[in-house]
């Protein structure tokens, strides 16, 4: 049987916004495609529906996607084709990859996959593995250099591309020689070009017989619109078109670009924004703003100065402002993710700018020097808008801001802001990097409810504080679900906790289980938020943790081992916190260090180590979450009740409150 299913795969990088929602817009699972996604299963649950395809643009539309002489694993006679946007530094590309993978196994000759390269700018290590993979190709041997990559996603620096050409058996001075050559830099930039004129700005992204799927999205996705396309391609073959020729022939009158906006003289208004549920946002007094403080309208924007999305989003804002000069008042607060090393110490110069009025002016020069956020730049940028360098140094040196930015990024993790950039037009929030009429249609609501409120009487200085407490007092009701949806998932029974480290009192009648990734930045962030819940339900509660390594975060299982090594000496919270606290840090010494200062026996720890001891309990605990849907991290289970992502303590607290009612019932 000849194949029916070609993949090509781009690699490119990410657009939207910086990491940490999953595809439904849930705060806090690890991060997705264009629009972030929990990771694909490998194995979805048989009994999980296959949901139809979704993605960027109109999933019938058919693009012409040529595969010029990109890499090909798989026979040509391939019924359907799939190209994917991809970047071999791209996290959701790596969770896209291991789905391609499965596809692979379960389509068997039906599948090929083709690859093609679009590495962005943001991505450091992305283009020279493009190179690497490209130049690996010229000696027949892409597809293990692509595999290398993919395995190591967190290694792609010279010397371990290097090691990795050794390992796959390559001739080195002849690749070193390939990298350099003209036609692997011509290769790239026409992949490129061919991505961007499909309108694939951000990775992954697919194209499934000219059908364009993007994200990381679960392999369902991919097999409803793979199987459509079989049966359709089959059809052809049926009629007469060889099987060489049908992917040819069903994209040949595809589209070559998106679709183009409605013409100006036929304006689309934007769809009116969608009812949203209104948070308590603080304005801290002295926290940077622009606009009147008795604006119609506030925007608070929890951002990161080292985010791409953030950066991108800011031409938008200074248009906010222009248009709406005297209704809208901005207010700045930091999130610096703990994965971009730079943006904290960004964040503290920030402020520590602001200290002299000078906030925005500093702001302005780090999101226009995005890579260069090294001390001696930030150094460079206080000298250019004219700070006391003296007290702007000492600042930096004491640590002086540290506690405000954190102060800043405890209060987004509360109301929910664990993505950048993330905005809350007067309480309700607004996420990514959204264009200007996203923004403007929702403005431009808030300013008419804002009228009314001021017709009441209510003083403008009142103004954000009203429209905050209408907001929360009249939230709409959840809608129940419609014909034909599916209803809100039933609890999950019996999660085998047996072995499975638990604090709380052992009787009480609220469990929560978490599944959990000691290198996922937004398990972290759940972490203060369980111990607040600790100390509110004392009695009530216990919370059980379960490891759930992701694949792409390669110091995961480790740190998983050493906690559970931990927790055969009893104290496997402890460990818990010491990696939590210091997640930049995961390697063998740090742990042995961390076991020293808890006074664990040093030999039996070593030991579990080496062994390997507890790697059966940590996939068993993976495949345990798998199964039930804990597919990104973090994933807590409140009494079987799934709750997906670093949420604010409200919600958890809303399924709590519920369950012990229902235990008093």
């Amino acid at each position: 049987m000849k194949p029916n299913v070609i993949i090509a795969l781009l690699v490119g990088g990410v657009v939207g916004f910086a990491v940490g929602r999953m595809a439904s817009g849930t705060p806090g699972g690890s991060p997705g495609g264009n629009q972030p996604t929990a990771a694909a299963p490998s194995n979805p649950s048989p009994a999980a529906p296959a949901a139809r395809p979704s993605g960027g643009g109109d999933d019938q539309a058919v693009y012409k996607v040529t595969l010029d002489s990109a890499p090909v694993r798989g026979n040509e006679g391939a019924l359907v084709t799939i190209v994917e946007f991809s970047d071999y530094q791209c996290p959701f590309c790596s969770r896209a990859h291991n789905t391609v993978k499965q596809l692979e196994q379960d389509y068997g000759q039906k599948l090929r996959v083709v690859m093609k390269q679009n590495p962005l700018s943001f991505h450091p290590f992305a283009k020279p593995a493009a190179t690497a993979a490209l130049a690996a190709g010229a000696q027949g041997k892409y597809w293990e250099m692509h595999d290398k990559m993919f395995a190591n996603q967190q290694n792609l620096d010279e010397a371990s591309l290097e090691k990795y050409a050794q390992e796959i058996g390559l001739n080195l001075e002849k690749w070193k020689t390939d990298r350099n050559a003209q036609s692997v830099s011509d290769q790239i930039s026409h992949d490129q070009g061919q991505a961007a004129s499909l309108g694939a700005n951000g990775t992954p992204a697919f194209f499934i017989n000219g059908r364009k799927l993007s994200g990381a999205q679960p392999i369902d996705r991919f097999k409803a619109l793979i199987d459509e396309e079989v049966g359709k391609a089959q059809s052809l073959v049926n009629q007469g078109t060889p099987a060489k020729e049908v992917y040819a022939k069903t994209i040949e009158r595809g589209m070559t670009a998106p679709a183009p906006a409605p013409a100006p003289s036929q304006p689309q208004a934007p769809a009116a924004p969608p009812p949203a549920a209104v948070r308590n946002v603080k304005v801290p007094d002295d926290a940077p703003a622009k606009g009147p403080k008795t604006a119609k309208v506030t925007i608070v924007a929890w951002s990161d100065f080292q985010c791409p999305f953030c950066s991108r989003v800011v031409p938008t804002l200074k248009q906010i402002e222009d248009t709406y000069a005297k209704d809208v008042r901005v207010v700045f607060r930091n999130q610096p993710l703990p994965f971009h090393q730079n943006a904290k110490p960004a964040a503290e110069a920030a402020m520590a700018a602001h200290e002299q009025g000078k906030f925005w002016p500093m702001h302005d020069k780090l999101f226009a020097n995005q890579q260069a956020l090294d001390r001696a730049s930030i150094e460079k940028y206080g000298q250019e808008i004219g700070l006391d360098m003296g007290k702007f140094k000492a600042a930096l040196d004491s640590g002086k801001f540290r506690a405000r930015v954190e102060a800043d990024s405890a209060a987004g993790n509360e109301v929910g802001a664990n993505g950048t950039p993330t905005f809350f037009i007067n309480g309700r929030e607004f996420v990514g990097a959204q264009p200007f009429e996203s923004f403007k249609a929702m403005i431009d609501e808030e300013i008419k409810h804002a009228d009314k409120i001021l017709a009441s009487g209510v003083k403008p200085g009142q103004l954000y504080e009203k429209l905050i407490e209408d907001g929360i007092k009249n939230a709409p009701a959840a809608p129940a679900a419609q014909p034909g949806q599916p209803a809100a998932p039933a609890p999950v029974a019996n999660i085998d906790i047996n072995g499975s480290p638990v604090i709380g009192a052992k009787n009480a009648p609220v469990t929560i289980v978490a599944f959990s990734d000691f290198q996922c930045p937004f398990c972290s962030r759940a972490v203060p938020t369980l111990k607040e819940l600790e100390k509110q339900y004392e009695g009530k509660i216990k919370v059980a943790f379960k490891n759930q390594p992701l694949p792409f975060h390669q110091n995961a299982r480790p740190a998983a081992m050493a906690g559970m090594a931990a927790h055969e000496q009893g104290k496997f919270w402890e460990m818990h916190d010491k990696i939590f606290a210091n997640q930049q840090q995961l390697d063998r010494a740090t742990y042995e260090r961390y076991a020293q200062e808890l006074g664990l026996d040093m030999g039996k720890f070593k030991a579990a180590l080496d062994s390997n001891k507890f790697d059966a309990q940590i996939t068993k605990d993976s495949n345990d979450g798998t199964a039930i849907g804990a597919n990104g991290t973090p994933t807590f289970f409140i009494n079987g009740r799934q709750l997906v992502g670093a949420q604010p303590i409200e919600q958890f607290k809303t399924i709590i409150d519920d369950e012990l009612a229902k235990k008093k019932k």
